[in-house]
């Protein structure tokens, strides 16, 4: 069965009636000519041709105006990570590759992680995300059962896939940490930029909330570079170790001049990894962040150390999920929490980057924040080759609040930051100069019209 989906280029902003689908007529300008599609029609585009400049005209104004609203969260997924690789010039790779189960049930977990994968829009493909909830569900059967010896086989499988798992994240992450240094410090400067134009919010506004389903440290390493200061529930110094208790620790300085009142410092955001990390690690009950450093090729020498002493299976990551009781279990029912009091409020906004829409325990929580009228949500994606976006969008029968830009041409890493995100930073010097100019632009008018009136009034 195929499933309907958005081919090239569809934007939805502003008063859109419905998604706009256009393609690249012409890239050999400065900028390029973008055509409509034969059956569309709109009001701004003369000859149904138009530029990235009047694209750029009608998307940065409403998403600038978008990013601060009350409350502004960003759910990252792979396609961040598979965009700063090809920022980087290398090919990317989100580390799901194929997996051939070898332990007695081999036949039955095929099945079941295939049928996970048609369940989840990825018709008959499972990744090993798939193969790894399906083989913890299994080891929790068979641990009741008591059956030792399938057990142990079973398990040990599990632990050498987890670990390969890791080591593939690793890898992404050594790529671009290795990438020849000009082509690097490109692709980071607009991880930067892409950051700072989400996190560039007033002191009278809340707080960032960034969420990840990606279990890299890329965000970590951009916020590093950017001087982003990232806050999680993670507590210490050397082995931080995750607090259950939602203490709402902040950063705020005292305005000079001013007492009592302290103000939000610039440059914070909340984060959350809504599946885990590669470098969180279950010991003995508590979960603790390893000194893993970004782009290490192997994590088994930082798991071995005194104090912590752990295995591949003790390892923090939890896959993609279909049901509800998957996400009920410690820490990820405490993750899930801020996710769902971070959206679902009034005056909220969420972004999604690189965010198929498939996890439906995520997508529940977006869907519910949406019933809330003074919410919207803003789908970034690269493309829709699942045909899952255009799926919700027609299911969830909240056009007026949803805003859409699919499609290569304009939702890379590059095209974002030159042409549609908010300027990164808090530029009141560019806002008062709008309005000097504004003020300057109506007050000889009426100067003018006073004096010709006078003149008038002489004669």
């Amino acid at each position: 069965m195929t499933t309907a989906k958005w081919e090239n280029n569809v934007v939805k902003v502003r008063d859109d009636r419905q998604p706009i689908r256009f393609r690249v007529l012409d890239s050999t300008a400065d900028e390029m000519i973008f055509e409509l599609a034969e059956e569309q029609t709109v009001n701004w585009a003369a000859d149904k041709q138009f530029s990235e400049s009047d694209l750029r005209s009608r998307i940065e104004p409403w998403l600038t105006s978008l990013f601060q609203s009350e409350h502004l969260s960003l759910l990252a997924g792979s396609g961040l990570t598979s965009a700063v690789q090809g920022a980087a010039s290398i090919k990317a790779d989100n580390g799901m590759g194929a997996f051939e189960p070898k332990s007695f049930y081999h036949d039955q977990i095929t099945q079941k992680a295939t049928e996970s994968a048609i369940r989840m829009g990825r018709d008959s493909k499972p990744n090993i995300e798939d193969y790894i909830r399906v083989q913890n569900e299994l080891l929790r059967g068979l641990e009741i059962v008591g059956d030792t010896e399938k057990y142990e086989e079973l398990k040990e499988e599990t632990d050498k896939l987890i670990l390969n798992f890791t080591q593939n994240i690793s890898t992404i992450e050594h790529s671009i940490s290795a990438a020849p240094k000009e082509k690097r410090e490109d692709a980071f400067n607009k991880l930067v930029l892409f950051l700072m134009s989400f996190a560039s919010r007033t002191g009278t506004r809340d707080r960032l909330n960034i969420f990840t389903t990606n279990y890299d440290r890329l965000i970590e390493a951009g916020a590093d570079v950017a001087g982003l200061h990232l806050i999680d529930r993670f507590i210490g110094s050397l082995t931080p170790i995750f607090r259950s208790s939602r203490m709402d620790i902040d950063m705020h300085y005292n305005p000079p001049g001013i007492r009592g009142e302290p103000r939000y410092l610039e440059g914070v955001a909340r984060y959350t990894k809504l599946h885990g990390s590669i470098d969180w690690v279950n010991c003995d009950g508590v979960i603790r962040k390893i000194g893993l450093p970004f782009g290490a090729k192997d994590s088994t020498p930082f798991l071995t150390v005194a104090g912590i002493d752990a295995d591949a299976s003790k390892i923090m990551i939890y896959p993609n999920s279909s049901k509800d009781k998957e996400t009920a279990e410690y820490p990820y029912v405490e993750l899930f929490r801020d996710f769902a009091a971070a959206l679902c409020r009034p005056n909220s906004t969420i972004v999604t980057y690189g965010y198929s829409f498939g996890d439906d325990h995520i997508n529940r929580v977006i869907r519910d924040m949406l019933t809330i009228p003074s919410t919207h949500l803003v789908v970034i994606s690269h493309s829709d080759s699942s045909g899952r976006i255009k799926r919700i969008y027609d299911e969830w029968g909240r056009e007026s609040q949803m805003s859409l830009m699919i499609g290569p041409n304009i939702t890379n890493l590059e095209a974002l930051v030159d042409y549609y995100l908010p300027k990164p930073a808090i530029d009141r010097t560019t806002i008062k100069m709008a309005d000097l100019l504004r003020q300057r632009y109506d007050a000889p008018l009426k100067i003018g019209e006073e004096k010709e009136k006078e003149g008038a009034s002489e004669e």
